[in-house]
């Protein structure tokens, strides 16, 4: 018993330390409404276990280890406060005080952290633990009783008025623990009635969390011997719609095991849930960065000699630069700002050696933060289910692209998709939402309900050109001009970010450097195939993306002037002569592919050279969607010729100069007043 009262004062001392009794203080004044009388009065108190530990270590050891008598130790200390200071007059018992601790944390030691690798096999005593992972299914909220009021059948009993019979929800428990009509009285042994009007109801929504590493799978890596269990999370009250599918969390939780008879379930309470995002290394190489020192002398080398680098364990260098470049710029402008504002680019790429191009979007997935490869037989955005936790309502599965949230969907070939697959992707492109339809009958409730979830991830998809493509590929000098997409519409083109055909421009020479690569490879795998290029490993490459994509960039006037000029004047142009309307989505896609190139080139400040790149690329994007326009470039305009050796690069610098002041010549003949704000160079 002393150490009972001795828990209670270092309850007390905490509690004033830390401004809970001034918090309590200020709930209470929410509750003096006389209009409303409830049975249960739930405070949430914030406890930072390390403070309390100091305070007093044996309560400490309690809150730890002991939940439930924590739990009634800050009850008991809150209800004396409450009748001493008179701060609600309508609680007349300790059980109508509903007191629920949030932790803050838990100490960083391997016996208060939750494996999601090694699923927990414990039957003792369940205390609060920490885990990290990635929400992949969710329910929608519903009720669940939060608190009751019995009474006494035996109107001769003291128990048949007032509160002294209050049940209330503990982690763990089923709905029956709290509400069921067997319950029998303390004092008479009298059956128990519930006061229906003093029933109190709270929100409550189940979460399947699953271990961060198990994206690895679903990112197309080699599958190991590991298998991954998902767990359940019961979110409540507060706690609710604070999780969205496809993003990281750490959460402070309480197991539990739920029994329903003949079955035993293993669940988790929630406690206390915090966003959290794995750590990746944000450095460059010593090799980047001798190579940026050497190229310091052009805007564009840099990006030109890792593009031609890039991906040689699946191509050899110089075939598909352009390709492998966007690539890469979609890797590193994909990602969240500061304003929390997401950014993506997605890429559709034209081909006709689907294989290559599929194995070097894999090989590109790898480098990704978040990477998601989308089998067609699979769901592209999301999934129903029943819940099959006792809830009745539905349980939403994530698919391919709210998994890839913050990183890539790879939905593959165009062509294995049915017309009703591509129309939603289509749709989901152009509003970055998905629509989940509920019905309100299968699953248990009145009304059909429809849920929206946001998509933040960039799209990567390829299509197998047809035939009169294939011939326009194979003339070396050909003007670039529409292509023929094969099963994609225009439509469906029109919504991803940029459009690249790959082209083989040295026609069976490039064929035959792809299958000396591939036999290479496979007779002499690991062995360095090409000692001229410059030796860029595959983690090089993934800290190079990791670093830039933190990088804060801004416009220069010149770069800022180019984009705005070649905007107006493209639309100008278009909109006359091909009934091509250019919405201000363009813009926003110049500006992406600039600053991507701006921060791949480790610049923080947007160069008109970077505008450049990326006026050739959206050209060449829109040239191929709608044709041709007065500004004519040639099809491979960001890597005219080969830069395997710095004549090459000498070269590709003087080409991509004549460009510039082609694209400078038409925006002073297209875009009304351009000469006011572009300085003639």
């Amino acid at each position: 018993m002393v150490d009972y009262f001795s828990l209670k004062e270092s309850v007390l001392i905490y509690l004033d330390r830390s401004g809970g009794l001034q918090k309590l203080a200020e709930d209470c004044k929410q509750l003096n409404d006389p209009q409303q009388t409830e049975a249960v009065y739930r405070f949430c108190v914030c406890v930072n276990p390390s403070d309390v530990i100091e305070i007093d270590p044996e309560l400490g050891d309690c809150v730890l280890h002991d939940p439930l008598k924590a739990t009634a130790l800050f009850q008991s200390v809150c209800f004396l406060a409450i009748r001493t200071l008179s701060l609600v007059e309508k609680i007349h018992t300790k059980s109508q005080v509903n007191v629920v601790l949030k932790l803050t944390h838990l100490p960083p030691f391997p016996e208060y952290t939750l494996d999601l690798c090694a699923f927990p096999r414990s039957y003792g005593p369940m205390k609060p633990v920490f885990m990290e992972g990635v929400v992949i299914a969710m329910t929608r909220v519903t009720k669940y009783t939060q608190g009751a009021k019995f009474l006494c059948i035996n109107e001769d009993c003291p128990c048949s008025t007032g509160f002294h019979h209050i049940r209330v929800h503990v982690p763990g428990a089923t709905e029956s623990a709290t509400v069921r009509n067997d319950f029998s009285c303390i004092v008479c042994s009298s059956p128990l009635r519930e006061d229906m009007k003093f029933r109190v109801l709270g929100d409550k929504q189940l979460v399947e969390l699953m271990h961060y590493k198990a994206m690895d799978v679903l990112r197309a890596h080699q599958q190991s011997s590991l298998r991954y269990q998902s767990v359940t999370l019961f979110l409540r009250d507060e706690l609710c719609n604070s999780m969205r599918i496809g993003q990281l969390y750490s959460v402070v939780g309480i197991p539990a095991h739920v029994h329903q008879w003949p079955h035993i379930t293993w669940s988790i309470e929630a406690n206390n849930i915090q966003p959290w995002e794995s750590e990746y290394p944000h450095k460059v190489s010593v090799n980047l960065q001798e190579l940026l020192k050497a190229t310091a002398g052009s805007p564009w080398r840099f990006s030109a000699i890792i593009a031609h680098c890039f991906g040689l364990d699946v191509a050899p260098p110089g075939l598909y630069n352009t390709l492998k470049l966007c690539l890469m710029l979609s890797l590193v402008q994909t990602k969240v700002d500061v304003k929390e504002t997401f950014h993506s680019l997605d890429l559709l790429v034209i081909t006709t050696d689907t294989l290559i191009i599929d194995r070097l979007m894999t090989y590109s997935l790898s480098l990704a933060r978040r990477g998601v490869r989308h089998q067609p037989s699979g769901e592209v955005f999301a999934s129903l289910s029943r819940d099959q936790h006792g809830a009745g309502t539905a349980n939403i599965h994530g698919g391919s692209a709210l998994l890839a949230t913050g990183g890539i969907c790879m939905l593959g070939d165009l062509g294995c998709y049915k017309k009703d697959k591509l129309d939603a992707i289509q749709s989901v492109l152009e509003s970055r939402t998905v629509s989940v339809f509920i019905p309100g009958k299968k699953y248990g409730e009145d009304a059909d309900q429809q849920l929206s979830f946001p998509v933040q991830c960039s799209f990567w998809a390829l299509a197998e050109a047809t035939d009169a493509a294939r011939l326009s590929t194979r003339a070396d000098n050909a003007v670039l001009g529409r292509a023929e997409m094969g099963p994609v519409q225009i439509q469906l083109a029109d919504v991803f970010g940029l459009v690249i055909q790959c082209r083989d421009n040295v026609g069976d020479q490039a064929l035959l450097a792809q299958t000396v690569h591939t036999l290479q490879q496979a007779v002499q795998p690991g062995k360095p195939v090409y000692p001229s290029c410059m030796t860029i490993s595959t983690q090089d490459y993934q800290e190079l993306i990791a670093h830039v994509q933190g990088l804060q960039v801004e416009l220069s006037p010149g770069a800022e002037k180019l984009i705005h000029g070649y905007y107006m004047a493209s639309r100008r142009v278009r909109t006359q002569s091909q009934a091509v309307n250019m919405s201000a989505a363009s813009v926003k896609l110049l500006i992406s592919l600039a600053e991507a190139h701006c921060k791949l080139c480790l610049r923080t400040r947007v160069l008109e050279e970077d505008a450049v790149i990326a006026v050739l690329l959206c050209e060449n994007s829109v040239t191929l969607k709608h044709g041709t326009s007065a500004l004519v470039i040639p099809p491979d305009a960001v890597f005219p010729c080969d830069v395997a050796d710095v004549d090459g690069l000498h070269r590709r610098d003087l080409s991509l100069d004549e460009l510039h002041q082609n694209i400078l010549r038409f925006i002073y003949t297209y875009a009304p007043g351009a000469n006011a704000y572009i300085t003639e160079e």
